[in-house]
């Protein structure tokens, strides 16, 4: 292999030809580990090579130590370690260094890179003491090639988000800080240096924290930064802002003399900068400050109700700050950018940004200047101060006490209501929007006689407006929609009189010509909110919006065959999805009633099953349709079965497409619940399709609890046919039971294991039931021991959720009732599930729900422990017989 060639291919702007070098790299990778980095090592040293070519050769230096999956990143770290010899290593480890003083800036970079991949593996491991050593000895004697290299290396190495290498670096923090500092002061004459002293100083701070704690070395460290706001670079400015904001995110604790002596200033300074970039960031050192004091105030609260006296400092700085900086922000926001797209963060949407966090972490007192802005501004010939002073109403609507803005927003109300007219687009998009704020944080302010009338006509201008008014007054009529729903099953709520003209204009906006698919899928969501939210009044009208929506998603099924780009695909694909899901909405709300239109509803999503293609996400809103129709048919659902099971078969096989598999699994629940016993010609196809899933490496953990869970709601529905899968499922629960998380294991472990134990108990749970209904509890005998087994594993552990506490209870009690003379004795005996049921009922952070299953499950115990003569709940003995006639009864 000519390295040379293969190296400059990889750079080739032709796929085909960098494919092959690529694979050519690979290879050579694969053959000869350690001869392959050897190899590349020394054509990145050597001065004589192509700039271009060295560049190639760092980069695959350091593609080969960067994988996404953590296993294989461990691999190739146990690979350089085991496979490359201590000489060759070192050999590597000598010439990327020796490149760092390159004159070609490129390689030097490269390298750092590289570097820092290395450094990753050796120094957690205390090999390549020297590097520290030399990177600071680079940046204090080097020239200012060198400078720049180690400190991009050091920035690089800093960089990391492997924890137990980010535990070394703070072994390091002297030699860390000593390198980044000096680089960052302001007697560094070049400014490329100080830049990247600047920026690693930034990745570094999280692994400087004993520093920070001397007060001497803080008040250097923040003298250095404070100078660098100053300098005359605009780069060196923005990584000393990122440098505090950073810091105040880290070390709010020690921050009081540098806001009050310094920073106060120079962020009203760095505001007001005529660079974009470095204002935006002197804001967002403000939005630092109202996240660090909201979170600080909810601990804080926490603590005290817990009893604690450990509390945060807390400074009040945004409290102190309001009445100078938050005109400074409001000023900002008249800075718009008429030209900016949607999505492009700018200094005026940066000052809007900011204002929210203030209003919600102060609260009442930024009103005032906020109010003498808007009085100000509110009807300013030039827009831009209109517009910044609706704005600025819009922002503050969460935070202040109600009872000081409703009148406020009362009053305010028919003024913004009439700016919907405004001849400026962006002054009738923030109109629009601050409407939508108003409706979702304040609509105890929306009076329904005086003012639902003309807002709701002022959004329905809204949506014929232009796409991006229109996507915003949908907003505002979603926030109406959730907020006016009334008691769930009222006659009539405040939307009703409203609800005819709401459907018909949000059926026009999806019709719109010039209706992107982000504004139609925005309008579907709203009409989905309509339906889901409507009172019984609105009923007739859901039930004719169905034969729109069925209409329009057959008129769609035709279209597949016309699809030839990738855009008309996602266009059909999301109004697919969109069309799909208002159906969802209008079953669940119709319930039963949706009898009537069920054929035409099943026909039509088996029709998009049999059209769409592979890897669409059709399929998965068709079968949450699906799911929806069988819970409201329930047994009715029956004459659907033989023609939708091969679907539903294919889903739960289709490890590959996750959420698909995912809403498979959800939908045998469904199922099941729905047809009771009639399931079970399909169940020995759901339960093998099932048990394989279940066995499948591709898909994530976090489905296994899924699946149990629905062994247990087939047990439930088949009853004491159940018996044939019994002695498979119970393995499986048993082994699922032997799955523990450590007390240094990931969170998620533990998470994991929690839900996991749910499924366990859900299923045993289901099972139980199945048994007692066909007199066939002998068959439990040989795993209750198990059962109680893993209670009392669960009970002595410190991660568990209400959730699952709830199940074991039920589980007690439901073990209790399948022998309810007291065979079993010696398993209720037990002093810790007597604890166990006294605890969970004493919990008054416990829903009732909770609480009654472990009052039944204490009397239970009591029963078989021989306590009390033995007796049954007629009631519990109903709920599991029948769980759709559960309303009154505790639900595990």
């Amino acid at each position: 292999m000519n390295v040379n060639s293969v190296l400059e291919a990889t750079l080739s702007p032709d796929a085909r030809t960098r494919g092959d070098a690529e694979e050519q790299l690979k290879q050579a990778q694969q053959t000869d580990f350690a001869g392959y980095l050897t190899t590349l090592a020394a054509e990145l040293a050597n001065e004589q090579a192509a700039s271009s070519v060295r560049y190639a050769a760092a980069l695959a230096l350091k593609n080969s130590f960067t994988y996404k999956d953590f296993g294989r990143l461990r691999e190739v770290q146990s690979q350089w370690l085991t496979s490359v010899t201590p000489e060759a290593r070192a050999q590597i480890k000598d010439l990327s260094i020796k490149t760092l003083a390159s004159t070609d800036s490129r390689a030097g970079q490269g390298a750092a890179q590289f570097i820092a991949s290395i450094a990753a593996i050796e120094l957690p491991r205390d090999q390549w003491p020297e590097l520290m050593t030399y990177l600071v000895d680079g940046v204090a004697k080097g020239d200012s090639k060198l400078k720049q290299a180690a400190l991009n290396t050091i920035g690089f190495i800093c960089e990391t988000n492997d924890a137990e290498f980010r535990e070394t670096l703070s072994k390091h923090s002297n030699a860390i800080l000593t390198a980044v500092v000096q680089g960052a002061r302001k007697e560094e004459p070049n400014e490329n240096v100080r830049n990247a002293a600047i920026t690693a100083l930034s990745d570094s701070l999280e692994f400087v924290r004993s520093n920070f704690e001397n007060e001497g070395e803080r008040n250097y460290i923040m003298q250095v930064i404070c100078e660098a706001t100053q300098a005359g670079d605009s780069r060196i400015q923005q990584g000393a802002w990122g440098c505090l904001n950073r810091i105040m995110g880290l070390y709010y604790e020690k921050m009081k003399f540098y806001v009050e002596k310094a920073l106060f200033g120079l962020t009203i300074q760095g505001m007001k900068s005529e660079d974009e970039d470095v204002g935006k960031l002197a804001v967002e050192f403000w939005c630092t400050i109202c996240d660090q004091e909201m979170e600080i105030e909810d601990e804080n609260t926490q603590a005290s109700a817990e009893g604690s006296a450990e509390l945060r400092e807390y400074f009040s700085f945004a409290k102190i700050a309001t009445p100078e900086v938050i005109p400074v922000i409001l000023e900002l926001l008249t800075r718009q950018d008429e030209d900016a797209a949607d999505d492009e963060y700018n200094i005026s949407r940066a000052a809007y940004q900011c204002l929210q966090l203030w209003a919600s972490c102060v609260g009442t007192p930024i009103m005032t200047p906020v109010l003498s802005f808007v009085e100000k501004h509110l009807r300013s010939e030039d827009w831009h101060f209109r517009d910044a002073a609706v704005s600025a109403f819009g922002g503050i609507v969460d935070g202040p006490e109600p009872n000081v803005l409703t009148p406020i927003i009362q009053t305010a109300l028919p003024v913004l209501i009439g700016m919907m007219n405004d001849p400026v687009v962006h002054v009738m998009d923030s109109v629009a929007y601050a409407l939508g704020r108003i409706c979702e944080f304040n609509h105890h302010s929306i009076e329904p006689a005086q003012h639902l009338q003309p807002l709701i006509a002022s959004l329905f201008t809204g949506l014929a407006a232009q796409p991006k008014i229109a996507a915003s007054c949908c907003w505002a009529l979603m926030n109406l929609a959730d907020q006016f729903a009334g008691e769930p099953g009222c006659q009539s709520n405040p939307l009703t009189a409203h609800f005819q003209a709401s459907v018909t204009h949000l059926l026009a906006v999806t019709d719109r010509q010039d209706a992107d698919n982000q504004l139609r899928t925005a309008a579907y969501e709203v009409l989905n909110s309509f339906v889901t939210n409507s009172a019984i009044d609105s009923l007739r009208v859901v039930a004719e919006l169905s034969n729109v929506i069925l209409e329009r998603l057959e008129k769609t099924i035709p279209l597949q065959a016309q699809v030839v780009s990738i855009e008309d695909k996602m266009t059909l694909e999301e109004m697919q999805v969109s069309l799909t899901s208002v159906v969802v909405a209008i079953i669940q709300r119709l319930e039963v009633e949706i009898k009537p239109q069920s054929d035409r509803i099943m026909t039509v999503l088996l029709q998009l099953l049999n059209n769409v293609p592979p890897k669409s996400a059709v399929p998965d809103t068709v079968f949450a349709a699906v799911g929806a129709l069988a819970n409201s048919l329930e047994a009715d659902f029956l004459p659907y079965m033989e023609t939708f099971a091969p679907y539903l078969y294919k889903g739960l096989e289709n490890t590959e497409e996750i959420s698909l598999c995912s809403m498979s699994i959800g939908l045998v629940s469904d199922i099941v619940r729905s047809l009771g016993d009639k399931v079970q010609p399909w169940c020995d196809e759901l339960m093998n399709r099932l048990l394989t899933t279940l066995q499948s490496n591709v898909l994530s953990h976090n489905f296994k609890p899924a699946i149990l869970q629905s062994f247990g709601d087939i047990a439930q529905a088949i009853g004491p046919a159940f018996e044939t899968y019994l002695n498979v499922v119970s393995t499986i629960l048993r082994q699922a039971g032997q799955v523990v998380a450590g007390p240094n294991d990931p969170f998620e472990l533990h998470d994991y294991v929690t839900s996991l134990r749910e499924g366990i108990m859900d299923a045993w749970d289901g099972i139980i039931i199945a048994m007692m209904a066909g007199d066939k509890t002998a068959l439990l005998v040989p795993h209750l021991e198990a059962i109680f087994q893993l209670i009392h594993a669960i009970f002595q552990e410190h991660t568990r959720s209400e959730a699952l506490l709830r199940s074991c209870m039920g589980v007690v009690g439901d073990v209790s009732r399948a022998f309810p003379n007291g065979d079993y004795a010696e398993l209720f005996r037990a002093e810790w599930l007597t604890a166990m049921a006294r605890e969970i009922r004493a919990n008054r952070d416990f829903r009732d729900q909770t609480i009654e299953v472990a009052r039944w499950a204490r009397d239970q115990i009591k029963r078989q422990s021989g306590e009390t003569s033995f007796h049954l709940s007629n009631g519990y003995d109903h709920h599991h017989q029948n769980m759709s006639n559960q309303s009154a009864l505790p639900v595990w």
